[in-house]
């Protein structure tokens, strides 16, 4: 199931949400070559997150071939920025995209309760704690993580808990269709424990750090939506 939009209408412009697509953007043409080699590699090699390597697990010049002709080289000190910088690097245009997607969807309206600034925070604070549970899963992985899909699954943990009757609107197979925001997410959330499960992760999808950002999301959103914002957001809202 792929969302189009929901019908949740929102009381302020979401500036954050746009200044983080903007950035995601930004990264993509200045530091990834808009997919382009060699600068696609190089940003996932030194700017995505591989846990054998941030943890020392891997030995220093261990090469980890990315599957296009071209490979990463581990380094003996790993950088420290890595667990912030993977957020803002994505593989593909597919990626980058469904990625944005997702957080212009849900994003505006879970800022819409925060403000700017605690969404800022939120949102950061969603994937470092995506990104330390895909390292815990699998602290020996090779496998760069990059992608933003961790800070948007915590944008997502806490649509559901603040919204969980909005209706979005749904794209699956050749039909479109409205659902409640609880079956839709719950729905995603149970594909990513399942994926995460299974012995071998598919295609080097992070499973387990869009677990972890849809927890966190779940549980600091309690932290950091403000109540008079909340409130007058439901004033407005078409749904129970």
């Amino acid at each position: 199931m792929f969302p189009i939009r929901d019908e949740n209408p929102t009381l302020q412009t979401p500036v954050t949400t746009f200044l983080l697509i903007a950035l995601n953007l930004t990264a993509w043409v200045l530091l990834q070559g808009m997919g382009a080699e060699p600068g696609l590699s190089s940003s996932v090699c030194h700017l995505g997150l591989i846990p054998g390597e941030f943890l020392h697990r891997l030995p220093a010049g261990y090469e980890i071939p990315l599957g296009n002709g071209m490979a990463c080289v581990v380094f003996p000190n790993s950088s420290w920025y890595a667990p912030i910088t993977s957020m803002f690097m994505h593989g593909s245009w597919l990626h980058l995209l469904g990625n944005m997607w997702f957080l212009w969807v849900f994003g505006n309206n879970v800022e819409d309760v925060t403000g700017r600034f605690r969404f800022l925070a939120f949102y950061v604070l969603c994937g470092l704690a995506a990104v330390a549970l895909q390292v815990v899963a699998d602290p020996d992985s090779a496998v760069p993580m990059v992608g933003a899909s961790g800070a948007i699954g915590g944008v997502m943990g806490a649509y559901v808990l603040l919204f969980p009757h909005a209706r979005i609107r749904t794209f699956a197979f050749v039909f479109f269709f409205d659902v409640p925001a609880y079956f839709m997410l719950g729905y995603w959330f149970l594909l990513q424990l399942v994926g995460g499960s299974m012995p071998t992760q598919g295609g080097g999808v992070a499973f387990w750090a869009h677990v972890g950002g849809f927890v966190a999301g779940l549980v600091l959103i309690l932290f950091f939506r403000n109540p008079d914002l909340f409130a007058a957001h439901r004033q407005v809202a078409r749904f129970v």
